[in-house]
């Protein structure tokens, strides 16, 4: 059990994390992800941005954080579009709907399957993030 436990990387910070949003809402960053099935050099690129900006995170690390986010993300936006419920929010909703609520509405039909759009595009490459 320990190995596993040394094994696991700090938690991030909420600057590491409004940074790491920030590189992901840039507009090559989008570009890349949502042209190519596989993403391991365009997460290797945000890695590199965050260690521009004074943060130690590997490629994996970059990947999986911004999975969690999308999935948080997606949770309450699916919630709050349920009538009857009240609303929902989620840490950091805001710039994250910058990122992907901008993106992934621009012109959908109403009955978008979560298959089409930069949200599927991005849940396929983080499955296995090789390239």
């Amino acid at each position: 059990m320990q190995s596993q436990n040394r094994k696991r990387a700090p938690a991030w910070t909420e600057r590491e994390v409004l940074d790491l949003i920030a590189v992901w809402g840039e507009e090559s960053v989008l570009s890349e992800l949502r042209s190519k099935r596989r993403n391991a050099k365009t997460f290797q690129k945000i890695s590199e941005a965050m260690r521009d900006r004074g943060y130690i995170k590997d490629a994996t690390q970059c990947r999986m954080k911004l999975k969690e986010l999308r999935q948080a993300y997606q949770k309450t936006k699916e919630s709050n579009e349920c009538s009857g419920t009240e609303p929902q929010t989620c840490r950091f909703y805001a710039e994250l709907h910058a990122v992907l609520g901008g993106a992934a509405t621009t012109t959908p039909p109403q009955s978008m399957d979560s298959e089409d759009g930069i949200l599927a595009i991005m849940a396929e490459d983080f499955a296995d993030g090789k390239d």
